[in-house]
């Protein structure tokens, strides 16, 4: 089976439990300002490759993985859902532990997103925004499809992290984050929130592209507002990390 990869990272020890071998997948569309991957958007832009040769790459490092395992980033991997499913299917086979980091944004829930789902121990969800209009600002599209999405991964009782950039301008005010708050609190699978401060590690991508970069004056968030927020969103009882 062939699919359109980004790149690969073979020691990553922040995308999910422990030491894992990451497979970021080309295309995604949401439109972050903040995007660190921004040459991922187009699912054109790299040529496919082979399952099995990636396979092959991750049995190199096996040893290395026995306390984390494999995680499928992007871009966006739903965009490639059956790649996605039978490559977490054959990780498991061998005995490895695996996760999906999206964006959720998934406009039919279609036969081959279940099965990507059901393949992943642990799904990385990234809401980017509770509130619909400024995540329209801050992506370009809706979030409803992030929030069913979300609600869906509630019903099956997938284990799922939740990460929020935090980002001045954008997701700092606290009334967002206890709308965010109230909507997760309910969900009895979510093992806990990470707040991930704002950086500009990838404008170096939006340059090279010659995109307007627009956040080039943000700075990170302090570690005072990274408490408050985290403190609105503990209250309801959520288990959160930044």
């Amino acid at each position: 089976m062939l699919g359109r990869i980004h790149s690969e990272d073979s020691f990553s020890a922040v995308d999910g439990p422990g030491i894992r071998y990451v497979v970021f997948m080309q295309g995604c569309q949401m439109r972050c300002r903040y995007c660190h991957n921004r040459d991922s958007w187009s699912i054109k832009d790299q040529p496919s490759t082979e399952m099995d040769d990636i396979l092959q790459r991750v049995q190199g490092v096996r040893h290395f993985l026995k306390n984390g395992g494999v995680t499928v980033s992007g871009g966006e991997p739903m965009l490639q859902a059956e790649f996605v499913a039978e490559f977490l299917r054959r990780c498991k086979q061998q005995g490895l532990h695996t996760c999906i980091d999206t964006g959720g944004f998934v406009k039919r829930m279609t036969s081959a997103v279940r099965d990507a789902v059901d393949a992943a121990d642990l799904v990385l969800l990234d809401i980017k925004q509770i509130d619909p209009d400024m995540h329209r600002k801050l992506t370009l599209v809706p979030n409803e499809p992030v929030l069913n999405f979300a609600r869906y991964l509630n019903e099956i009782n997938k284990p799922v992290w939740i990460r929020h950039v935090v980002v001045d301008g954008y997701t700092t005010d606290p009334e967002y984050t206890a709308r965010m708050a109230d909507f997760l609190a309910p969900m009895k699978n979510i093992e806990k929130v990470e707040l991930l401060p704002y950086h500009k590690l990838g404008k170096h991508k939006w340059d090279v592209l010659k995109d307007d970069y627009e956040l080039e004056e943000v700075e990170p968030p302090s570690k005072e507002l990274l408490e408050t927020l985290a403190n609105i969103l503990r209250e309801r009882g959520l288990k959160v990390t930044y």
